[in-house]
This record gives C-alpha cells, sequence and structure tokens, in this order.
C-alpha cells in the first residue's frame, strides 16, 4: 500500500481498523526513520517512507486475519504521548 504525505509534513503514521475493533496503531516516520512501532508491525509488516517518493506498507506474509481497513496520516508535527505513573 502507498501513501503520498501531504508537502511539508514530516511524519507519517499507519494504522489499521480491523470490523468491529478500536483503530490499531502500526508505525510512524519522521521523515525516513522509522520513530515507533508496534511488535506487531516487526513481526508482519515493513514499510519505508524514502525521500521525495510515496511511503509504503506491506503486509509479508498475509492471512485472513490481515483483512481490514488500511490508514496513512501525515502531519507536520507531532506530540509526545505523556502518561501518568
Amino acid at each position: 500500500m502507498d501513501c503520498v504525505p501531504i508537502k511539508g509534513h514530516s511524519y507519517v503514521y499507519w494504522y489499521r481498523k480491523k470490523l468491529e475493533e478500536p483503530l490499531e496503531f502500526l508505525v510512524y516516520f519522521q521523515k525516513q526513520d522509522i520513530v515507533e512501532d508496534t511488535a506487531m508491525f516487526k513481526q508482519r509488516f515493513s514499510a519505508e517512507c524514502p525521500q521525495n517518493s510515496p511511503c509504503s506498507l506491506e503486509i509479508n506474509s498475509t492471512e485472513a486475519a490481515d483483512s481490514a481497513l488500511y490508514f496513512c496520516a501525515s502531519s507536520q508535527s507531532t506530540v509526545l504521548r505523556v502518561s501518568s505513573p
């Protein structure tokens, strides 16, 4: 799957939405570098976001459980998550 970030946006996020389940975060990039991902992403997916090219997300070996809507989003900046103790 490909995603073209909005011009000037440095951050790209990938999510998936399975039927009757909440939106699930997969990975996000700052420019070409992965900033955060999930264990499930590392096991099942690969992604890249080359400069001046569309970003891509690939499922390494598809299974029936991968049936979902996949979303990407881009932004100019991001907010750090803050968790309370």
